[in-house]
Order: structure tokens, then C-alpha cells, then sequence
């Protein structure tokens, strides 16, 4: 059974084919700058080479469509017809409260994530411009709903409240959501699998790092407390997003600046993070490493001080959980860095009996313990797969 995994952007499209049963990977690609001139599409069949056409797309229904053609073409393609494709899985950023599970796409599913649209409009909406697409292409062909957020649903109120009055969440539904639910929930039930352990017996802390980052707390199989709020502009410093602010900022910005709510907002998701605080060196942690190793002290002040955030929210949800079994580090920077994981397990996670395995954290995107056997914590890297989460939802609902 073959699973055609869908995650729409604004002006993006990426995709990955995926037999279920053996849950290899078939096929891949990228669909950019939609809508835009000079799209792309770029293509890699397993085993095959990487292929990349400029051709206008001027929809996600065009970009869905070349992908299918290229799924399918007499030369390099991977499945004969469409019909080998048993089911599509997409990827749903926001779900609000009305999703705590993924779900087979309906119209009364696809009315309700669009209610959704106003906690995600730069996400939810293309989204379902990729449903939309599939149904159009693949009328006959069963779809699935993963959400970002439905695995942070199981938080309890104390944990997604705000303190904010409460009628503002009776009538708009104000409370932390949480993003990369998908990620978070992968990672910490393959932990589980390698350490070969009771995934409910576990307290785990699932440190998602890269450009977007998060925490979450993971206790008896149950996700409860991540960084991410409302939206995901709270929690971590991240690449460009600020995290965590006092909110009267907004307001002194704004006059200061003369900018209205909206540019303020601006600055906070896109000028902000790692970049601002490097004074625009990057946003790229490579470069901000770079920086470091060279003395730059923009650089030096930036990676220390992300590296404190996340540390401190490693305690928090030790604190949340009254414990901690795990500690996985996962996505681009939290499986390619040895130099952030070091900066955060030596200087900061000594109080939970970690001592790092130097030799086993200098690999680089290994699934892998990281801590020496004698540690009273394992630390762990664990590559996040969530195409193959999507697709094993989606196998599981539609087999």
C-alpha cells in the first residue's frame, strides 16, 4: 500500500511517497515558489538521480499535478498509475480543539479546519488548497488529516491556560496549542523502541531544534506541557521568531518605532530570534557555530543564550514532570549540532547526573544515546521522520 505524504506551504509543496507496509521511502520531492516566477519542481526516486524542471505553477493544483506526473513518467517514475497510490496524507498545521487525533478527510472535516484558519492563517489555508488539489486530481482516492497539534492535546488545563480573563478563551478559544506534535510524538515513542522500554513507563523531554524549535514534556505516553503556544511564535528563541517576550514589548515598539501592531508582529516572527540577536549575522546556526568558534562575540552571546533557553526549559518540564527518564535532541540543529547539545547538557543538565559520551555526540544525524551508561539521565539523538508518522497514520486509518 503506497502513501502519498502532502505538506503545502504558502508557496511550497513537499511530498514523499512511502509503502506502508515496509515503510520505505519510494519517492520525493519539492515543489517551490509557487505562484511565483521561477517555480520548481525537484524530484528524487529512491535510488534514482535528483531531478529539477523550472515550469510555471501557477497553483498547488499545478504543483500537485507535476508531481503526479512525475510520480508516474515512463522513464524515471515509480509507480505505473495513480492507482497504486492507495491513499494521501496531509499535513494540517493547526487543528485547534477540535482535532485531538488524526482523522479521515471529510466535508465536515474540512469545514472545521477551516474554522481553524484564524489561529493559522498563513498555514491552514494552503493546507487545504493541497486537499482541494487531491480531491480535484484523485476524486476516488482516500485522504488523511495529521495534525500539528493534535498530539499536545492531551495537556491538561493548567498547562494550556493563560492568564488572560477567561471569557477570551470561552469565545475565541485563547489557550498554548503547541506546534510540531508530529515530530514530538515520533521522536519520543522511538526513543522508547530503541531503549527498548514501556513507552508509558517513560518521563521524556523531546527537544525539537532548528530554525523552528520547541519542547515538549512526554509523560506515561502523554504529551503534557510544550513551548509553543497560541501560535508558534512562543517558547525558544528560534531562527527569526523571538520566543518567549514580556508582552508589554509590542506596545513599547510601537511607539517608539511609530509601527503599527501588525509590523511589530512582523519583526517579532520574521527580524527576531537568532538573527536580530546576532545583529543580523544569520540565522543560520551554522554560521552562528562559525561566529562563535571565531570569537565573534555577537555570535558568542547568541548561541549562549539560546542554549540557556532551552536549557531552561529542560528544568521546567523536569519540574512539570517531577523527573525526567530521556532527553532527545531531534531536527536539523538538535541532530547535526554536537556543539549546541554540548552547550546545553555541560553547562547546564549537570544537576540530572548527565555526563555526554564525546565520541558518540560528535556524529552528526545518528540515532543514537549520547550520555555514557553511567548517566542517571539518558540523552538521546533521534532523527525526526515525520513524513513516515504522517504516512503511518494514514496507513492506519485507511488500511
Amino acid at each position: 500500500m503506497n502513501i502519498l505524504v502532502i505538506n503545502c506551504g504558502s508557496s511550497s509543496l513537499k511530498f514523499q511517497l512511502i509503502n506502508a507496509e515496509s515503510e520505505k521511502l519510494i519517492a520525493k520531492g519539492l515543489c517551490e515558489r509557487i505562484g511565483i516566477e521561477g517555480s520548481m519542481l525537484t524530484y528524487t526516486p529512491d535510488g534514482g538521480a535528483k531531478e529539477e524542471t523550472v515550469t510555471p505553477m501557477a497553483n498547488h493544483t499545478d504543483a500537485i499535478r507535476l508531481v503526479l506526473d512525475a510520480l508516474t513518467n515512463e522513464k524515471t517514475g515509480v509507480v505505473k498509475s495513480l492507482d497504486e497510490i492507495s491513499a494521501v496524507g496531509h499535513r494540517i498545521v493547526h487543528g485547534g480543539e477540535k482535532f485531538a487525533a488524526s482523522t479521515v478527510i471529510n466535508e465536515e472535516v474540512m469545514a472545521a479546519i477551516t474554522e481553524c484558519n484564524d489561529l493559522a492563517p498563513l498555514h491552514n489555508p494552503a493546507n487545504l488548497i493541497g486537499i482541494n488539489a487531491c480531491k480535484e486530481l484523485m476524486p476516488n482516492t482516500p485522504m488523511v488529516a495529521v495534525f500539528d497539534t493534535a498530539f499536545h492535546q492531551t495537556m491538561p488545563e493548567k498547562a494550556y491556560m493563560y492568564g488572560l480573563p477567561y471569557e477570551y478563551y470561552d469565545k475565541y478559544k485563547i489557550r498554548r496549542y503547541g506546534f510540531h506534535g508530529t515530530s514530538h510524538s515520533y521522536v519520543s515513542k522511538r526513543a522508547a523502541e530503541v531503549l527498548g522500554k514501556k513507552y508509558e513507563d517513560l518521563k521524556i523531554i523531546v527537544c525539537h531544534l532548528g530554525n523552528g524549535a520547541s519542547v515538549s514534556a512526554v509523560q506515561n505516553g502523554k504529551c503534557v506541557d510544550t513551548s509553543m503556544g497560541l501560535t508558534p511564535l512562543e517558547g525558544l528563541i528560534m531562527g527569526t521568531r523571538s520566543g518567549d517576550i514580556d508582552p508589554a514589548i509590542i506596545e513599547f515598539i510601537a511607539h517608539k518605532e511609530n509601527k503599527s501592531i501588525d509590523e511589530v508582529m512582523a519583526v517579532l516572527n520574521k527580524k527576531s530570534g537568532v538573527l536580530g540577536l546576532s545583529d543580523n549575522l544569520s540565522s543560520d546556526f551554522r554560521d552562528l557555530e562559525t561566529g562563535y568558534r571565531e570569537g565573534n562575540p555577537r555570535a558568542i552571546n547568541t548561541m549562549e543564550t539560546f542554549s540557556y533557553r532551552v536549557a531552561k526549559y529542560i528544568g521546567a518540564y523536569t519540574a512539570a514532570m517531577n523527573g525526567v527518564d530521556v532527553i532527545c535532541f531531534t531536527a536539523g540543529v538538535g541532530e547535526n549540532s554536537a556543539f549546541v547539545r554540548t552547550m546545553i547538557c555541560s553547562q547546564y543538565l549537570g544537576y540530572l547526573g548527565i555526563k555526554l559520551d564525546e565520541e558518540a555526540n560528535a556524529k552528526r544525524g545518528e540515532e543514537i544515546a549520547i550520555s555514557t551508561p553511567d548517566s542517571s539521565t539518558t540523552v538521546m539523538v533521534i532523527p525526526t521522520n515525520e513524513e513516515l508518522a504522517i504516512a503511518r497514520e494514514t496507513y492506519r486509518l485507511t488500511k
